[in-house]
């Protein structure tokens, strides 16, 4: 990885300005590029490698309305070596910090001002009525999860906005409020972002709370209610896999509010 970032800097003509940030697994490896930029590389095996659609991933959201505070992407270069396949993109810096920056999950109140709420929701709601290409919350999976992390069928209808799919406080900045990480962004259920910030929340009930009365509007819903529940059926599918041991009790505890049954957190079938 370090040798895959070596050569992005040569590829754009580029000289690293800080320590190494490394990403899930591994996978991704990034640093300052030069004053005001971010270089992020993610490595993929070869013979899992999909062709990006342009309207998908960091790239795609480069069309999202400017509404929806983000990192600005200025170059990709994409290259293949030794069975792995490179992506390098180039952002611009934001220099202030996310709010929790070693884990997704809100350990203490930060203390977030009613601005800054208000903030969010207005990004959000740009966000849900921008076109998306893609599923990123899919429905073939919710149908496959549900059972097995729920305990119950999944819906026959789910009503759909477009969402960040990744929502979470390693990905959120404080003021001004900037939303990291645009991977994984598409057409997401009513109620999932909110619900996922919701359940990376639980362990500050205050917090918690004042995520649920600021997306009331979505989460009280019965569209919404389908839209936390796959929030929580994912991070359910990540306690079968061993993460999240401090909050898989609320996150149990939640589920059996919204269903009426304890859900069995089985362990995840490959």
């Amino acid at each position: 990885m370090e040798a895959a970032h070596a050569e992005a800097l040569h590829r754009l003509g580029l000289q690293a300005a800080g320590p190494y940030a490394w990403g899930w697994n591994a996978r991704t490896i990034s640093t300052r590029a030069g004053t005001d930029h971010w270089l992020r590389i993610e490595a993929t095996p070869e013979d899992r490698t999909t062709t990006r659609p342009p309207d998908a991933g960091i790239s795609g959201a480069e069309k999202l309305p400017d509404a929806v505070p983000r990192p600005r992407l200025h170059a990709t270069t994409t290259w293949t070596k030794d069975g792995w396949t490179y992506h390098a993109d180039l952002l611009t810096h934001i220099a202030h910090p996310v709010i929790s920056p070693d884990t997704p999950e809100l350990l203490a109140d930060p203390g977030l001002t009613g601005g800054w709420w208000a903030e969010l929701r207005g990004a959000l709601d740009a966000l849900a009525a921008a076109p998306a290409g893609r599923e990123a919350v899919r429905t073939p999976w919710m149908r496959r999860s549900f059972p097995l992390f729920l305990g119950i069928d999944a819906p026959d209808r789910i009503e759909r906005v477009t969402g960040h799919a990744d929502l979470h406080w390693a990905n959120l900045t404080d003021t001004p409020l900037t939303v990291m990480d645009w991977e994984r962004w598409g057409s997401v259920p009513v109620g999932f972002d909110a619900g996922l910030l919701h359940a990376y929340s639980l362990r500050i009930p205050a917090v918690a709370a004042r995520v649920r009365a600021e997306f009331a509007r979505a989460l009280d819903t019965p569209a919404g209610r389908i839209g936390e529940l796959a929030a929580l059926c994912e991070m359910l599918q990540s306690v079968a896999r061993g993460e999240y041991p401090d909050i898989a009790p609320a996150l149990m505890d939640r589920a059996h509010e919204l269903t009426g049954r304890r859900p069995p957190v089985a362990p995840e079938r490959r």
